[in-house]
């Protein structure tokens, strides 16, 4: 078996940012969504995804941890327990917009019964995989904003969002500098 991995670009919603040389323009939002297979090897590839797109946002190196500790927990949630020993897929959408990136990790798995029990610090079902049941906690603890909706049977899709302190377009709206 070969792992699956699809990236694509859209495009799809006007705001307003910098072009290439530095010209204010009308530009479009931005979205990639990658397609792999739920392995764990591949956890690190899509972390990977996710702080690479974000780059010319000009996140702090904090900022570009957090994201890559909250997608690793996402990817891993969706390995782990929406594909208990089977094989499936998980999609990452990503999206910048201004200064806001938006990550959502999908998987059509086994699904969450309970999300509001299943999101408090410690509860796990994996204990014999030596879960901690800190994921969705880090998630919420690494990113702005975390919401997740599930339904049994028939996935699970795990939406983050963070504001980029430094990012141009927060810096031109709010009037900050990034060192503040």
């Amino acid at each position: 078996e070969t792992d699956l991995f699809i990236v694509r670009t859209v495009q799809n919603r006007k705001i307003s940012r910098r072009g290439e040389r530095g010209m204010k323009m009308e530009g479009q939002a931005n979205e990639i969504k990658l397609l792999m297979d739920a392995r764990s090897e591949n956890e690190a590839f899509a972390r990977s995804v996710a702080a690479a797109f974000a780059v010319d946002m000009d996140p702090t190196l904090e900022e570009l941890e957090d994201i890559k500790i909250a997608v690793s927990e996402a990817v891993t949630n969706s390995i782990i327990h929406g594909y208990i020993e089977k094989q499936g897929k998980i999609e990452i959408v990503c999206r910048k917009e201004g200064a806001e990136l938006t990550i959502s990790v999908i998987d059509k798995g086994a699904g969450i019964p309970d999300v509001s029990r299943a999101m408090s610090p410690f509860y796990t079902t994996a204990k014999e995989k030596e879960g901690s049941g800190m994921g969705f906690s880090f998630m919420e603890a690494f990113m702005d904003e975390l919401h997740v909706t599930s339904e049994p049977g028939k996935g699970t899709a795990v939406t983050m969002k963070k504001v980029i302190s430094r990012s141009p377009e927060r810096q031109e709206n709010h009037g900050c500098t990034g060192d503040e």
